[in-house]
């Protein structure tokens, strides 16, 4: 007598693990094919090719992975050549302490990068508050003039 528990593990271990089609990570990712084969083309991407010619690209878990990391480093304002540094790394040795310290070394430049921005903003938000203030002391200046000439 078989054993179900016994049978549908080696079933699962012979299936194949999942892999996606570019409609479906652009789908998923709310992006365009025309990204996805962009982020292919700058190397964080490497599908497998399938059907005639291998024209249809095959996506692995590994390739979802890095395409969600991609897209989680442009968030935080990275460049691509960045992301793709740093996804490198971490399919690299599994001793993660190098990867953490350069992850540590990209994210302290960029937040003194966003950081300096924020003050660049709070100057120019400034000029606008001074340049506001004195139009409408000008104007009402003029409306007083213009009523007393009346």
């Amino acid at each position: 007598m078989s054993n179900p528990a016994v049978s549908q593990v080696a079933a699962d271990s012979t299936r194949a693990a999942p892999t996606y089609t570019i409609s479906e990570l652009a789908r998923e990712f709310d992006l365009t094919t025309r990204a996805i084969r962009f982020y292919e083309d700058c190397g964080l991407l490497s599908p497998d090719r399938d059907g005639p010619n291998g024209r249809n690209r095959v996506y692995t878990h590994r390739d979802r992975t890095r395409l969600k990391l991609t897209l989680r480093g442009k968030r935080l304002g990275l460049s691509l050549a960045e992301v793709k540094e740093l996804v490198d790394m971490y399919e690299s040795p599994r001793d993660t302490v190098p990867q953490l310290k350069k992850f540590l070394v990209v994210l302290a430049a960029h937040r003194e990068q966003l950081e300096q921005q924020m003050a660049d903003l709070q100057v120019t938000l400034d000029e606008v508050r001074a340049h506001e203030k004195e139009s409408r002391r000008l104007l009402a200046q003029a409306e007083n003039e213009r009523k007393k000439s009346a």
